[in-house]
């Protein structure tokens, strides 16, 4: 099958993973869209793993508040280029959210919770493999 640019940016525009790694899970998976994506996923899961012992210091510490209640966490990455990034800064802002509407008081449970079909853990990771870099949550309070 003859993978197109306008099937490379389609998948690009699904996942957000580079040109190259979207032409290569399309030509692995002749060309099927859903195949590819899972291909990518499982891919970024498996580089996510690999950064799992770097030191990620840098970051963002955000406040969410909702009524009476806020929610203070850190969101951490390894440089500040990333922390300055769109894609973290809306990282943060949907897990500011997920945070707020919860009821949870620590930072394992935090991790554990789901929304969009996935758990605040596989965003982060899913994160770690598009920006490339290790994304953590750390430190986590409510407060009322």
């Amino acid at each position: 099958m003859v993978i197109t640019a306008a099937m490379v940016k389609e998948l690009r525009d699904i996942t957000g993973a580079g040109m190259l790694d979207c032409k290569k899970a399309l030509e692995v998976n002749e060309g099927d869209l859903q195949k590819a994506i899972d291909y990518l996923r499982e891919k970024g899961i498996a580089k996510a793993a690999k950064k799992a012992d770097r030191i990620a210091a840098e970051g963002l510490t955000s406040v969410v508040v909702k009524g009476n209640e806020a929610v203070l966490f850190e969101l951490n990455s390894e440089t500040d280029f990333v922390a300055k990034n769109a894609q973290f800064g809306a990282l943060v802002e949907t897990i500011g959210n997920i945070l707020i509407d919860s009821n949870v008081s620590n930072t394992e449970d935090a991790l554990a919770l789901s929304a969009q079909g996935k758990t605040v853990e596989q965003m982060l990771l899913e994160a770690t493999a598009t920006i490339g870099e290790k994304i953590t949550l750390r430190r986590f309070a409510v407060v009322d």
